[in-house]
């Protein structure tokens, strides 16, 4: 076993030396057993946010929905799911990476923009 874990951190490590990175393993999003930098982690965060955020922001310009009522819904989903995904799929360490603050606000700003940029444009084209 401990010859299999040698050869991959050799080959990672070569293609690391060859100026090109290895593919990132979409089955690490779900294994908590899988080691995380501060800068993947984030960038999982950052992109879960975006997903939500432009989901959200169709859904909501489609329904038709107003209010700032729905702005408070949108983060609570968002924090929701981020948090449900560092805390219980891979039950991290937050303190590991700067708290539940700075995980939490990962990517946050660039989601809440993306998000009205969809809700407003949809709403406005669809109803209008």
């Amino acid at each position: 076993m401990k010859e299999g874990k040698s050869v991959k951190l050799n080959l990672q490590q070569q293609s690391h030396q060859n100026g090109h990175l290895s593919p990132f393993k979409l089955a690490k999003l779900l294994d908590p057993e899988a080691s995380w930098d501060k800068d993947q982690l984030g960038d999982v965060l950052h992109w879960i946010r975006q997903v939500v955020a432009l989901v959200c922001g169709l859904l909501w310009g489609t329904i038709p929905v107003v209010g700032g009522v729905w702005f408070v819904v949108f983060l609570l989903i968002s924090s929701g799911i981020i948090y449900g995904y560092y805390a219980m799929i891979l039950k991290i360490d937050e303190e590991d990476f700067g708290g539940h603050t700075a995980l939490l606000q990962e990517g946050l700003f660039a989601s809440i923009t993306l998000f009205l940029l969809a809700w407003i444009l949809v709403y406005s084209l669809a109803h209008f």
